[in-house]
């Protein structure tokens, strides 16, 4: 480009009429055209008051635009020759970044490495998170919010700093004191105040535990079927899952079985009081014989209670933690199901000689900050908020509940069996082996109605079962039958002949 027409390529991209000061034009242009190379390298520019006459304006905004530009290293200035467009990008760097503008996976992702490509790929994240059917989400609309408004106001009135700062020792100190207590009279789980570990939900907590107690490459028994994102977190951190197959009694322990894996696991993934999906709980000696393995192969029992607390026809179940005499269990929970999923906050409990390194390792690793909503969830429980919530909803739920299990039996009477467990905030509902549950989960998502494939949630081809999980927490009553009506049509037309 010559220096004569640079005036004029300033002139055709200036305009006055937005309100933006013409300094802040001139130097977004010349920064724009140094960038995409339209000002090549070592391009002597006018004067910054020769440029001024040929834009008929101020001096003073063009110097500005240039001082902008240097300080930032776009132009530069040499000693009684005049400002120049500067080399800010070597030879190498662009021929790199020329080279791997094609650089694609087979998914046609940019740049990501096998790991990453592998997790997208297995995703099971929906960009719907909320109606009829989404499983396991609470009904958010029931949350006492002035009260937790008022909880809010008055730590805001109170203004201390601390609440404002990053979060250390596990978490804030009341709330764990308070979850200690909780989870000691309803769940049953043997703990002090500093086992508890403050993390953002079960995924997080999985994190830091495979992180300090896991290497690359380690083996992880998970439930067949499993929850899809204990999965993703293990492949992420070169952790295998290892099927186990799960029957009416949970997971199938057998440390003399032939057909069980030879080497034994670094972890052993669970959710012993309402597996999910399929709703079942472990009986009593399979969680003692499940112990007694960890126990006896070292390895790290996961016990992941995500939704514990609604059981309709019984009271909560004790914790598989409660029975661990080997310190062998981290116990996890999540308030994303008995409170919202927005709040994002969790809990790991894990054994009293673990509770200063992970305590250590949650600061190093992840540098909590959610101080201030954490002194208002522990002001909610102490007070008694928390425990008259779930009570509410416990009601709530199970009433949804037998309503959907009304417009099953309804639509298909026995010709269709569900499970549940009683429990909970979805049911899976079975299919006859050559129903396409995919097919019928994307044809009803078209039609208005959220529902996820039993199918994807199995490692195995084999051992794979057809059916849907159908969440009804945050569906209203009066939504509940006509939304199954709609789904009952989609599941007839794909129903073997």
């Amino acid at each position: 480009m010559r220096i004569a027409s640079l005036p004029d390529f300033l002139l055709q991209r200036i305009d006055r009429a937005t309100g933006q000061p013409v300094n802040r034009q001139i130097y977004q242009v010349l920064r724009e055209a140094t960038l995409s190379h339209q000002l090549p390298a070592g391009l002597q520019l006018p004067s910054s008051r020769e440029l001024a006459r040929e834009l008929a304006m101020s001096r003073n905004t063009v110097t500005h635009a240039y001082e902008q530009l240097i300080a930032e290293g776009y132009l530069e200035t040499r000693a009684g020759a005049g400002t120049f467009i500067a080399d800010t990008v070597p030879d190498q760097i662009v021929d790199i970044c020329r080279n791997s503008r094609g650089d694609t996976d087979h998914l046609g992702q940019v740049g990501l490495s096998n790991r990453g490509a592998q997790l997208i790929q297995r995703a099971g994240v929906s960009a719907l998170q909320w109606g009829a059917f989404m499983p396991g989400v609470p009904d958010v609309t029931q949350f006492p919010s002035k009260v937790w408004s008022r909880l809010q106001n008055k730590h805001w009135r109170r203004s201390r700093a601390e609440l404002l700062s990053y979060g250390q020792g596990g978490g804030y100190l009341p709330l764990r004191e308070a979850i200690a207590e909780y989870l000691r009279v309803a769940r049953s789980v043997n703990c002090r105040t500093d086992q508890i570990i403050i993390t953002t939900g079960i995924h997080q907590s999985i994190d830091l535990a495979a992180k300090l107690l896991g290497e690359h490459g380690d083996r992880a028994w998970v439930e067949e079927p499993c929850y899809w994102g204990t999965r993703s977190v293990c492949h992420s951190l070169g952790i295998e899952p290892v099927p186990i197959p799960v029957d009416a009694e949970g997971m199938q322990v057998y440390q003399t079985d032939a057909s069980h894996p030879a080497q034994p696991p670094r972890f052993i993934f669970v959710t012993p009081s309402h597996q999910y999906p399929l709703g079942t709980v472990m009986s009593l000696s399979r969680r003692r014989l499940l112990l007694e393995y960890a126990a006896a192969h070292k390895a790290w029992i996961m016990e992941d209670d995500y939704d514990s607390e609604f059981r309709y026809g019984s009271r909560p179940l004790a914790s598989l933690q409660g029975l661990d005499t080997h310190e062998r269990v981290l116990y996890m929970g999540t308030f994303s199901k008995t409170m919202f999923p927005g709040l994002r906050i969790g809990f790991l409990v894990v054994p009293e000689g673990l509770s200063a390194a992970f305590a250590t390792g949650h600061s190093e690793l992840y540098r909590g900050g959610q101080v201030f909503t954490e002194a208002i969830l522990a002001d909610f429980m102490t007070e008694g908020y928390f425990a008259s919530h779930i009570r509410r909803m416990r009601v709530l739920y199970g009433e949804r509940l037998r309503l959907l299990q009304q417009a099953i039996e309804h639509h298909f009477g026995d010709a269709i069996d569900f499970s549940d467990g009683d429990a909970g905030l979805h049911l899976a509902l079975h299919l006859p082996p050559e129903c396409n549950d995919v097919a019928i989960s994307s044809e009803a998502r078209a039609a208005g109605i959220i529902t996820r494939p039993l199918s994807g949630y199995y490692m195995q081809a084999a051992s794979t079962k057809r059916g849907l999980m159908l969440g009804y927490a945050c569906v209203p009553d009066a939504q509940i039958a006509p939304a199954f009506d709609k789904l009952a049509g989609i599941i007839k037309r794909h129903w073997p002949a």
